[in-house]
């Protein structure tokens, strides 16, 4: 009887990681579809890496767990900023891009933040506003390395097109759900 209760309880755990992987799949699928600057792969790989999104049963869990995500890089960001700012590991010409850069970084947590609060009383058309005030962060700090006296290599180029890309999902998302 055990071995029985086992081997259902099984199957069901099985079932619901086959709905999730299907859902994150088909959802990546329509965002990509939607918007060209999302990447399918990517958008797969990190909702599939995320252990929230593996059980999600609805986009609605899928824009929750996408948004913690994009938070996470965000200060994860802010962090790494802060820190070569901190310890002066810069280039003369490089400290006002990098304090930029921790503003954008810093705004753009704050609004993902904001928007996980409004995700959860299911206003996901205000929840698209606030999260597309956080998609121009990336692009933004990129911009201000080639800005100054003379042009820099910024060095977040491709965490900032990680991070582009963890933004775009839940603001896709958000506008598949606010219709």
């Amino acid at each position: 009887m055990t071995f029985l209760l086992y081997l259902v309880m099984f199957f069901l755990l099985l079932n619901a990681f086959a709905m999730a992987q299907s859902l994150i799949r088909d959802s990546c699928k329509k965002a990509a579809d939607q918007n060209p600057k999302i990447h399918y792969n990517f958008c797969v790989k990190s909702l599939e890496e995320n252990p929230h999104s593996k059980t999600a049963r609805s986009l609605d869990r899928l824009v929750m767990s996408s948004t913690k995500n994009a938070v996470s890089k965000t200060t994860s960001m802010k962090g790494i900023v802060d820190k070569i700012l901190k310890e002066n590991r810069y280039e003369k010409y490089s400290e006002k891009p990098l304090r930029d850069c921790l503003e954008l970084y810093s705004d753009a947590t704050n609004s993902l933040t904001e928007a996980l609060t409004i995700i959860k009383s299911r206003d996901y058309k205000t929840a698209n506003v606030v999260i597309s005030a956080a998609v121009g962060a990336p692009p933004s700090c990129e911009i201000g390395f080639k800005e100054g006296k003379e042009p820099l290599k910024s060095p977040f180029t491709k965490d900032n097109d990680v991070l582009f890309q963890m933004i775009l999902i839940p603001l896709a998302f958000t506008n598949m759900l606010k219709t």
